[in-house]
């Protein structure tokens, strides 16, 4: 895997993929269309921030590549590489719980906060990458 030198894409398999963590300066793209939604990304060794229609949606510090990014309202994976141990925090439904999954392996659950932010650990410094699954509990 590899950063995202134009930043932000779609794969072939129709999911979203974006960040760089090699750039040592903060760079941008805004108005990236995807699934009739306007995606505006900004990345760079510190940082990786997604937004989708002006809303939050993915942040991990320090900077992150996200590959094949999905999400709908029950679940959400994507693949994570990095240099770097990274805390990564995702816009979900508030105040609901989750089960998170890091390499096909059970973590736990989590329940977002009142704003719905989720925040995770993603222990890149041996790996370099990790797949992440979170998925809505059923109430």
């Amino acid at each position: 895997m590899a950063v995202i030198e134009e930043l932000i894409r779609e794969e072939e398999n129709g999911s979203l993929s974006f960040g760089n963590y090699e750039l040592a300066a903060k760079t941008k793209k805004d108005g990236f269309l995807y699934m009739g939604d306007s995606y505006k990304i900004k990345t760079f060794n510190e940082i990786t921030k997604l937004e989708k229609n002006g809303s939050f949606v993915y942040e991990s510090v320090p900077g992150t590549v996200v590959h094949e990014f999905r999400a709908n309202a029950e679940r959400i994976e994507f693949t994570v590489e990095g240099n770097k141990d990274a805390q990564v925090t995702l816009e979900l439904e508030p105040e609901q719980e989750y089960k998170i999954y890091i390499n096909d392996v059970y973590v736990d659950k989590m329940k977002t906060n009142l704003g719905g932010k989720l925040i995770l650990s993603a222990p890149l410094e041996e790996t370099d990458k990790i797949s992440v699954v979170i998925e809505k509990v059923d109430e």
